[in-house]
């Protein structure tokens, strides 16, 4: 965001229900007045701020979805310690039955970005034979079976782990249940690769069973977790009241079941998962695992996060714990998307 169009969003902030001339006025002519009306524009259409009144009469002030989408630099917001950091540090419980339910995560333009991928994965899979999209499958679930579990600090390293998989080779000098872990996503990714509609509509029976097979053998408990967890890194605290967990769930999957689109779909699942801490272990690995169950059984492609780097993955799952903000783990799903789309099929 430019440091104009910065100034424009400040002023609103501080300054609720003002006109464009007013806005305009407001800059000190740093701005023409074509130009204050062009940025509102976009911020309007981006959803950072809404408006109220017609023709001459509008008036500008900042979205209810302004906390959930505005950019925030990562490396800027984490020069901050973990104590130092002003955060919302327990669950909001307005945020699944509130806000996600009435705002749209994506731009029109990003809208047109994805569904143009889209298209270009059809195409790209309507070329190709069985065996040849299932060696693709297979090269995308190695890819994210080993950034899936290096991003809870697995040791393999990708070939290492295309070994393991493929040959059930383990690496010499290696952990059991890292090579546990790998296996256990491979299992999970086979199983909604074979039961595409296990996740339509989702429940938390299907959300418990994906999480069952990724913790399999690793001494994790399967059910929901009936105790306090805490998050390294955070000074967020999850719930702790199993009733408040089976009900958090409940809300993600009402939500979840009533969004048409299919990204919005996957990524709310991506998020919530891992905000919601429903068990005690496995969290993230079930919430990758779910939200690419779901863009397979509506036939999008999956995605392998296999460039995501893991300390940027990590902040930006930290940044929506403490502010609610969507906005680096949103770009991060549109760049892995575009990432798997042009690399695999």
């Amino acid at each position: 965001m430019s440091d104009i169009t910065e100034s424009v969003l400040k002023y609103i902030i501080e300054h609720p229900l003002s006109s464009s001339k007013e806005v305009h006025d407001g800059l000190n002519g740093a701005i023409g007045y074509a130009t204050a009306k062009r940025i509102l524009n976009k911020l309007n259409a981006e959803q950072l701020i809404s408006t109220e009144g017609k023709g001459k009469a509008t008036k500008y002030l900042v979205s209810p979805s302004y906390e959930l989408l505005y950019p925030i630099d990562l490396d800027e917001y984490f020069k901050k310690e973990q104590d130092e950091r002003q955060i919302k540090n327990s669950f909001n419980f307005t945020l699944i039955t509130g806000v996600l339910g009435s705002v749209k995560l994506f731009t029109a333009d990003e809208e047109h970005h994805l569904e143009a991928l889209h298209s270009k994965f059809k195409d790209n899979i309507s070329h190709l034979s069985t065996a040849a999209y299932n060696k693709e499958m297979e090269r995308l679930a190695i890819d994210l079976s080993w950034k899936s579990s290096q991003i809870e600090g697995n040791t393999y390293s990708l070939l290492e782990t295309e070994r393991l998989l493929k040959e059930k080779e383990t690496a010499e000098g290696k952990p059991k249940d890292d090579a546990m872990m790998l296996l256990n996503h491979k299992d999970a990714i086979n199983f909604i690769v074979e039961h595409p509609d296990y996740v339509i509509p989702l429940n938390i029976r299907g959300i418990e069973d994906i999480h069952s097979l990724l913790i399999k053998d690793l001494g994790v408990d399967r059910n929901i977790r009936q105790r306090r967890v805490g998050i390294s890194g955070t000074n967020y605290t999850p719930l702790d009241n199993e009733h408040q967990i089976r009900e958090a769930l409940n809300d993600m999957c009402v939500l979840v079941n009533s969004k048409e689109n299919v990204f919005e779909k996957s990524l709310l699942t991506l998020a919530l998962l891992s905000y919601i801490q429903a068990f005690g272990d496995g969290n993230k690995r079930t919430a990758r695992i779910v939200s690419n169950a779901i863009l397979i059984a509506y036939g999008y492609c999956p995605i392998s996060f296999r460039t995501v780097d893991s300390i940027e993955y990590k902040k930006a799952m930290l940044l929506f714990y403490e502010q609610n903000n969507i906005s680096a783990f949103k770009k991060i799903f549109i760049d892995q998307f575009e990432f798997a789309v042009k690399t695999y099929f």
